[in-house]
């Protein structure tokens, strides 16, 4: 995922970060700032998991975000693509 995608949504991706790993707290991801592998330092510690596996379900998480922000953005294009048409009616 694109880094300014993680930073944009940072706030979304850190609810669903708890969802599925509640024993870290605000501040810890706050501090981590989005960066994979000190998440999965974070998770490691304090649930004993496999980096790999961490890492793995954390770029699944990133992954449905970008894909929202990659629907959206081709939602805009096509509205933008279409707009000079629409335009072209009234006159």
């Amino acid at each position: 995922m694109n880094e300014d995608i993680v930073k944009g949504k940072w706030s979304e991706i850190k609810g669903e970060i708890v969802k599925t790993w509640g024993k870290l707290t605000d501040d810890e991801l706050t501090q981590s700032k989005g960066n994979v592998a000190t998440l999965t330092g974070l998770i490691q510690q304090k649930y004993g998991t496999a980096k790999e596996q961490i890492s793995e379900e954390l770029h699944k998480l990133f992954d449905r975000f970008g894909s929202q922000v990659n629907e959206k953005a081709e939602v805009a294009e096509d509205y933008l693509r279409d707009e000079p048409k629409k335009e072209e009616k009234w006159q």
